[in-house]
């Protein structure tokens, strides 16, 4: 193999010839080549990858003064081969650079590093990303290689989801034909009456007073439907052939939807109870209209009384370590308005950055806004997540200014759905931490300390070691520092003010209280002065309870909630020599709203969010089991997103029973199988615990998207799945103790809800709003005695197939029956708008 090496003077010449010019982006002549080699390597949890360098250049490239970075969403371990070395930098971030005593690498030549990698690498998610190069004369700068390539992705020790096992999956939906639109998600009651109502752009609204702001909404709604506002006039005299929002004595969130050949009368007592109400009504509306604009719509003629299951019912959304631009996000909040979703947990902070502008901390968006080179933290955070060398360039970089988040609060609000922000602290904190450097910083030049240290975030002194989950070294606040508690103050007070401004609801915030390693604050001196003064601090796990104590105030004194994550309401004590998380009754009557994701088969915590619910904390159901967004669908190498949670398909938060999830948990975080055993010696959910289980969350986690259309590809169809869970009530199924007769029901139920994406939801969703990127899944694809039978996920949506392995497209057959198992034949699904999913074959 080739060995690197270089005298001085023949590197500065190669260093001269590539490229070395200020604010020039001339592309390095290498190309690197990543390829997984194999799982189960050394028949370990592990798996070995391989990166090859080729020199595309004229020249030799150098044998020292550069380096390679890059991040990677598995763990690289360090190795040195054949003269080159990968390392840990920080958080998700490696670099690979050449070892002394080498040879320049010849021109047209390569070089090959093999390493190993904690995990299964199972889809293309796990490659290396964010790839570029820097020299040791020019730190400051980073320049992109001039080709990266990713080869194999999948090897022959892993059982890869095949179309023959999507044919078995599909087996249960077969289709049925709808008599009429159905509302989505089911509602409480529904009747189907004689006759129907049509209406079209010039049908008046008849509004009682109270509902003028949602008149104006589905009045708006016009504009998307006919391509004109439908007209609005205040209740005064009754009139026939209208569309009529009525106030009556109807409590919350619950509405009665008439359509009759009349007209349509939707009543409620509430706002939020009426907005539903014409949710229902768009329902009913048959998806084309979205499409054509034009003509009447007609409605069937329905009796619907409904009220939600759950009063809170949400999307988590991270927009921290990769951003989504305010247009994207009015797009969700749209798409979770339609499902009658009403709150979006906004993750808008994390260790890869900070997406809302603060008034009082311009730095946490100068600074924390930005990812990119160099990696020093003066004036940008490192590239994370496959940022690459150039800071401000989007998903990496971004933020919303006030005023933007602002008109995104009032969207929101004119759609009942309450933004609750997320704050992270006291971990998960390094876009702040870095950010308030920053500051402390620029006052100790000018020679102001006091300014300086007033809301510096870190012991400056602390020598704490630790690594996070994400493998950050250096993202802890220092607890112990009234300076933390000033700007937390002051950040929640800027809040406040945007919230105010927006005339947006803000009810509670959510302080984070995650994934604090062991270690931190055992190096600081200031929380060991702390723990030695303080006589109800006995060693430095007590200082969580100090933190929230504190965090709680600070709030209860504005008016407010505490929201955090499971770990909030935990503490950790020892069994058997052993360091463990159990519930902490010393805060359970204090308020606080979990947020509870950690439920998965073979960690150890499978009943974790029912503990914490039977102890007296209110509890919002995360579950990583079923919940989590951004996990991949399937074990796919062309399956985008993580896959440490498992795989998360529609099924999953369709299937989920929240009040006892121990039933229908179907697959460990493996996919592999799971029995009513795993289950055995686990708390269950009491009466006085189903009081205290407030709402379900889904979550979409953004290390691995890179576009608003990636986005919308994990999100969707899986938030129809949450939809149903959170505002239909209870199915039979999830009652029944009889198993054959529960897995009957499930199944005719699955049946319907497949139905009803095919044939409504997702054709609707081709054209709302200009079109969702769902996702759409390939066919299914079986032999059987010469024959190959295909069939979809959701019935409705159209196989087209090739027989001379060209690529289907809209021009290909359609398939309608089982054809002859001759020829080389593909197979795509395709959406009512023509997208297709992916081929198989």
């Amino acid at each position: 193999m080739i060995r690197f090496f270089v005298a001085c003077n023949l590197l500065l010449l190669c260093l001269l010839s590539y490229g070395q010019k200020k604010n020039t982006e001339t592309l390095v002549p290498i190309e690197l080549e990543w390829r997984l080699v194999t799982n189960n390597y050394l028949n370990e949890f592990k798996a070995l990858n391989e990166l090859t360098l080729r020199n595309l250049g004229k020249k030799d490239f150098p044998a020292a003064g550069w380096a390679i970075y890059f991040s990677c969403g598995r763990e690289a371990l360090p190795t040195t081969a054949n003269g080159l070395r990968i390392e840990h930098v920080n958080g998700d971030l490696y670099k690979l650079f050449p070892v002394a005593g080498g040879t320049p690498l010849k021109k047209g030549a390569t070089a090959v590093l093999q390493y190993p990698t904690v995990g299964y690498s199972l889809n293309y998610s796990a490659a290396p990303n964010g790839i570029y190069l820097v020299w040791d004369s020019n730190p400051e700068k980073g320049f992109n290689l001039a080709s990266i390539r990713h080869g194999q992705f999948s090897d022959t020790t892993i059982a890869y989801k095949t179309p023959e096992d999507f044919y078995d999956k599909y087996a249960s939906a077969t289709f049925q034909a709808a008599a009429a639109p159905a509302v989505f998600p089911t509602p409480s009651s529904m009747s189907i009456g004689s006759g129907s109502f049509s209406f079209d752009a010039q049908t008046t609204l008849v509004t009682d007073p109270q509902f003028e702001a949602e008149a104006s909404y589905l009045a708006n709604q016009g504009l998307l439907l006919f391509g004109k506002r439908l007209p609005v006039t205040t209740a005064g005299q009754e009139r026939q052939l209208s569309i009529r929002l009525k106030k009556n004595e109807l409590k919350g969130e619950a509405y009665e939807l008439s359509v009759s050949t009349l007209g349509v009368v939707i009543s409620a007592g509430t706002n939020a109870g009426m907005f539903y109400g014409i949710q229902s009504l768009q329902s009913l509306i048959p998806a084309i209209q979205w499409k054509n604009k034009s003509g009447a719509i007609r409605l069937p003629a329905v009796d619907i009384k409904d009220a939600p299951r759950f009063g809170f019912r949400s999307l988590m959304m991270d927009i921290a370590r990769n951003f989504q631009p305010k247009k994207e996000l009015m797009r969700i909040l749209d798409l979770m308005a339609m499902y009658k979703l009403n709150a979006l947990h906004l993750h808008f902070n994390d260790d890869e950055g900070w997406r809302i502008e603060m008034p009082s901390f311009p730095e946490l968006t100068q600074v924390g806004a930005l990812r990119g080179h160099p990696m020093d933290g003066k004036n940008n955070l490192p590239p994370s997540y496959g940022a690459g060398p150039t800071p401000g360039k989007l998903p990496a970089s971004g933020f919303y200014s006030r005023q933007d988040f602002i008109e995104i609060l009032r969207y929101a609000t004119e759609r009942h759905i309450q933004i609750i922000p997320e704050i992270e602290t006291p971990g998960h904190a390094r876009a702040a931490i870095k950010s308030m450097d920053a500051r402390y910083r620029k006052y100790l030049q000018e020679g102001n300390r006091e300014e300086a240290l007033k809301y510096l975030l870190r012991d400056t002194m602390d020598q704490s070691k630790y690594s996070t989950a994400q493998a950050w070294t250096d993202n802890i606040m220092c607890v112990a520092m009234p300076s933390v508690y000033t700007f937390i103050e002051r950040i929640v007070d800027d809040i406040r003010g945007i919230y105010k401004e927006a005339e947006a609801p803000l009810t509670t915030i959510h302080m984070g209280g995650d994934e604090v390693p062991a270690g931190v604050w055992e190096g600081s001196p200031l929380c060991q002065e702390l723990i030695a003064k303080d006589p109800a601090l006995e060693n430095v796990d007590d200082l969580w309870y100090y933190y929230f104590t504190k965090v709680q105030k600070i709030l209860v004194a504005r008016g407010l909630e505490l929201s955090g994550w499971e770990e909030v309401g935990m503490r950790k004590t020892k069994l058997h020599g052993q360091t463990k998380l159990i519930v902490n009754p010393r805060l359970a009557n204090e308020g606080y709203r979990l947020h509870v994701w950690n439920n998965m088969v073979g960690w150890g915590n499978e009943d974790l969010p029912y503990r914490l619910a039977n102890a007296g904390y209110k509890v919002i159901l995360s579950p990583v089991s079923n919940n989590y967004f951004d996990m991949s669908y399937l074990r796919s190498p062309e399956e985008p997103g993580y896959y440490w949670g498992g795989f998360t398909d529609v099924d999953k938060p369709f299937y989920f029973i929240p009040y006892d999830y121990f039933k229908n948990t179907k697959e460990d975080a493996a996919g592999n199988p799971v029995t009513a055993a795993a289950f055995v010696g686990k708390d269950r959910l009491t009466d006085f615990g189903k009081s205290n289980i407030i709402g379900l969350q889904g979550l979409i986690w953004s290390e691995t998207l890179r576009s608003e259309a990636n986005l919308e590809y994990m999100i969707l169809p899986k938030l129809l799945g949450l939809a149903e869970r959170a505002w239909a009530a209870d199915p039979e199924w999830a009652g029944t103790q009889d198993a054959a007769k529960a897995a009957a029901s499930y199944s005719a139920d699955w049946n319907r809800f497949a139905n009803r994406l095919g044939q409504q939801e997702l054709p609707k969703l081709d054209y709302y709003g200009g079109g969702y990127a769902y996702r759409v899944p390939p066919p299914g694809i079986k032999k059987e005695n010469g024959k190959l039978l295909m069939n979809v996920q959701f019935p409705g949506l159209t196989i087209r197939y090739t027989t001379d392995g060209s690529e289907p497209s809209l021009q290909s057959a359609v398939y309608k029956e089982p054809i002859e198992a001759t020829g080389v034949i593909k197979a795509k699904t395709f959406t009512t708008s023509g997208r297709g999913s992916r081929t198989v074959f």
